[in-house]
C-alpha cells in the first residue's frame, strides 16, 4: 500500500521581479508530491528557479498562490550551495546554530568520517572544508526530507565516494541538484525537471533524463510545426540545439575512443609515464611540454615522486587524487608556475595558455554582457575569426536579448557561462582547467565538453567529476596520495581500472623506469580478420543497444512497490541488468582493442 507523501505542493504560483517563475497566466500552476523514500534529481538549467524550489519546499519563501502540506513531526533539511557562516567563530558554532540544531556528538561522528576538523574558524576555511561541515550538519539532523543543492561540489573523490554511500544506506527522500552525473546516476530512481516555467516528473532515475528529455522536445517541435507557429519555433531554439549538440558528440565520443588507444599505444604496460613512438624525432617535434624526472616536497612529505611525461599537441589531460594528494602542485609545475625540487619542464616558446581556475575571476556586476564580451560594440574576436556578439551569444546558451543586461542580475551560473565564454573566445593553444565544472548546470557542461572537444590545442584538466572526465581526456594522471602518478590511457574509469587490477609480470624499478622507453620494433601491422572487421563494425552499435536495455531496465526497478509485489520480476530484471552491463563492458574493451588495431593499418 502506497505511502502519504512526506510534502505536498499545490497549485503552486511565485512571481518575481515582476515575472511569473511558476504558474501565472503562461504556465500551469506547479503541483509537487515527494514520497517517504524518494530519491528525486532535479533538473534545469542555471535560472530556471531549482534554488528557489528548494526553499518554497523548505517553507523558507511565501508564495501568491497555492498550498504546501508537510506531514506532522516531519523534518525538512536543506544543504545549501553557499551556507551563510556570519556571525559564527568555527564550524562547530555555525553546525550547533538554528531552531533544530543537531546534537553535537553526531555533528563530530559524522565530522570524523569526512576528515573536517569543526574547531575550525570559518574565516579561515576553505570551500572544501565549509562543504564537509556543512554535510555533517545537514546528516547530523537526521531528516525526513534532505534537500541537497551541489552536494559534491568542492570534494574530493574520496568524500563524494563516502557522501554517496550514506545516501544508498539513508532511510529518508531526498532530492539534489547535481551537474555530477556520476552521482545522480547511481542514486537516483525518479526525476523532476523544471523548464520554462513548467515541472515534469517521471519514474526514472537520471540515466533516463536525457532520453526522456529529447523524446519531449521532439513531441513539442512536432507539435509546434503542426501548428506552424514561427514564434513557438523561435522559441524552441535553444533546445534543438542541445539535441543537436548530444548527436554531434556520439561522433566526437567515437573520436576521443581513437584518441586514447592510439595514446595507449604509447604507454608502457607498467604504466610508466615514458612514452614510445615508432620515430622519436617525430614525437618531439609534437611534443609542447617535457616533464622530466621532476618532484617536489614540503618538508618531509613527498608530493610527487621522479615524474617524467611529454605532452604532445591535441593532448586531453586529466588530473585526479584525493584533496592534498598534488594536484594542483603537479598542474603548477606542468605549466611553469611552480619550480620542481628536482628535474626539469621545457615548455614549447609558442605555448600561449588561458587559464580557468575553481576561483574564477570576478565579472564586473555594472557592466553589461555587451561590455564584458566586446567592450561595447557588435563583434567579437573568436580565436582569430570575428563573430557577431549575439551570434556567440547563442553557442553558449543564451538568449541573444541579453546582450545589453548587466551581469548584475544574471545568476550565477550564468556568470560562470559568461566567463567560459569570454576566456574560449582567447587566442590559446593551451587551455588550463581547474575544476571547471563548479556552478555549471548540465547543458553547460555538455557545452564545454563540446568547446573541449573541438579545441585544436592542449588542454590540461584538475577534476573530481567523474563523469567530465570520462568523456574529454584522452590520458589520466592519477595521484594516490603517496607522491606516485599513474599515467594511464582514457579517463577517471579507466584509472579506476588500472587501481584494482593487480600488476602481472615483475615491475620495473623506479630507476628502470625513468629510462627512456625503447621505440618498439618496426613490423607490419596484420589485417583485421572478417570477424574482427564485423565486430569493430558493429560492436558501437550493440553497445547503445545494451545502454537502452540498462536504462529500460532500470525505470523497472524504479517502481518502489515492485521488489514487494512481484519478487521474480524484480529478480530477473536485476539479472538482466547485470547481464548486460558485464555484456556492454566487454563489448567496449573489444572494440577500443579493435580501434587501436586500426589505427595501426
Amino acid at each position: 500500500m502506497a505511502q502519504p507523501p512526506i510534502l505536498s505542493l499545490e497549485g503552486m504560483a511565485l512571481q518575481q521581479g515582476g515575472k511569473w517563475l511558476f504558474g501565472g497566466p503562461e504556465n500551469e500552476p506547479l503541483d509537487l508530491h515527494i514520497g517517504p523514500r524518494d530519491r528525486l534529481a532535479l533538473i534545469g538549467r542555471n535560472g530556471v528557479g531549482k534554488t528557489t524550489l528548494f526553499r518554497m519546499i523548505d517553507g523558507q519563501i511565501e508564495t501568491d498562490a497555492g498550498t504546501r502540506k508537510l506531514k506532522p513531526h516531519a523534518k525538512i533539511v536543506l544543504l545549501e550551495q553557499d551556507p551563510d557562516l556570519t556571525g559564527h567563530a568555527t564550524l562547530m558554532d555555525w553546525a550547533l546554530s538554528g531552531d533544530h540544531a543537531p546534537q553535537e556528538h553526531e555533528v563530530e561522528a559524522i565530522a570524523g568520517q569526512l576528515g573536517i576538523d569543526m574547531s575550525r574558524e570559518t574565516k579561515g576555511a576553505s570551500g572544501g572544508e565549509k562543504r564537509r561541515a556543512a554535510i555533517a550538519r545537514a546528516l547530523a539532523q537526521d531528516p525526513d526530507l534532505l534537500l541537497m543543492d551541489e552536494p559534491t561540489n568542492h570534494l574530493d573523490l574520496g568524500a563524494i565516494d563516502w557522501l554517496e554511500g550514506w545516501l544508498d544506506r539513508y532511510r529518508g527522500a531526498f532530492v539534489v541538484i547535481s551537474h555530477d552525473r556520476t552521482f545522480l546516476k547511481r542514486l537516483t530512481r525518479a526525476t523532476i525537471w523544471l523548464d520554462r516555467g513548467n515541472l515534469r516528473r517521471k519514474e526514472v532515475g537520471f540515466g533516463g533524463y536525457e532520453a526522456w528529455e529529447e523524446q519531449v522536445y521532439a513531441e513539442e517541435a512536432r507539435a509546434a510545426e503542426k501548428l506552424d507557429a514561427k514564434l513557438k519555433l523561435e522559441a524552441h531554439w535553444l533546445e534543438r540545439g542541445v539535441t543537436a549538440r548530444r548527436k554531434r558528440n556520439q561522433g566526437r565520443l567515437e573520436k576521443l575512443w581513437q584518441m586514447r588507444a592510439q595514446r595507449a599505444s604509447m604507454i608502457s604496460a607498467a604504466g610508466t609515464a615514458k612514452l614510445k613512438l615508432a620515430t622519436e624525432e617525430e614525437f618531439k617535434s609534437k611534443s609542447v611540454i617535457v616533464a622530466d624526472k621532476i618532484t617536489k616536497s614540503y618538508g618531509d612529505r613527498t608530493i610527487i615522486k621522479p615524474f617524467s611525461l611529454r605532452i604532445q599537441r591535441g593532448d586531453r589531460i586529466g588530473i585526479v587524487g584525493a584533496n592534498g594528494a598534488g594536484k594542483t602542485t603537479l598542474l603548477k609545475m606542468l605549466t611553469g608556475e611552480l619550480e620542481p625540487d628536482s628535474g626539469t619542464v621545457d615548455i614549447a616558446k609558442t605555448l600561449t595558455g588561458v587559464m580557468i581556475d575553481q576561483q574564477r575571476q570576478l565579472l564586473t556586476a555594472d557592466k553589461t554582457v555587451r561590455q564584458v564580451l566586446a567592450e561595447g560594440g557588435d563583434w567579437i574576436d573568436v580565436r582569430g575569426n570575428r563573430k557577431h556578439v549575439q551570434a556567440y551569444l547563442k553557442d553558449f546558451l543564451f538568449d541573444p536579448k541579453i546582450v545589453d543586461m548587466k551581469v548584475a542580475v544574471l545568476s550565477g551560473g550564468e556568470r560562470s557561462r559568461l566567463l567560459l565564454a569570454r576566456e574560449f573566445a582567447k587566442a590559446s593553444n593551451l587551455l588550463v582547467l581547474d575544476e571547471p565544472t563548479n556552478d555549471l548546470d548540465l547543458e553547460t557542461l555538455d557545452l564545454l565538453q563540446e568547446v573541449i572537444a573541438d579545441y585544436e590545442g592542449t588542454v590540461l584538466i584538475v577534476s573530481h567529476d567523474r563523469d567530465f572526465l570520462d568523456r574529454t581526456v584522452t590520458i589520466t594522471l592519477g595521484l594516490d596520495g603517496t607522491g606516485k602518478v599513474d599515467v594511464v590511457a582514457g579517463g577517471y574509469e579507466d584509472w579506476e581500472k588500472k587501481r584494482q587490477k593487480p600488476v602481472v609480470g615483475k615491475a620495473k624499478t623506479e630507476k628502470q623506469a625513468d629510462k627512456p622507453a625503447p621505440a618498439p620494433a618496426a613490423s607490419k601491422p596484420t589485417k583485421l580478420s572478417y570477424k574482427d572487421q564485423r565486430d569493430y563494425e558493429l560492436l558501437p552499435a550493440r553497445i547503445e543497444e545494451l545502454e537502452a536495455a540498462i536504462t529500460r531496465g532500470e525505470a523497472i526497478l524504479a517502481d518502489p512497490d515492485l521488489y514487494t509485489s512481484d519478487p521474480q520480476k524484480f529478480a530477473n530484471v536485476s539479472k538482466g541488468i547485470e547481464n548486460a552491463r558485464n555484456e556492454k563492458d566487454a563489448a567496449e574493451e573489444r572494440w577500443l582493442m579493435l580501434a587501436e588495431q586500426v589505427e595501426a593499418l
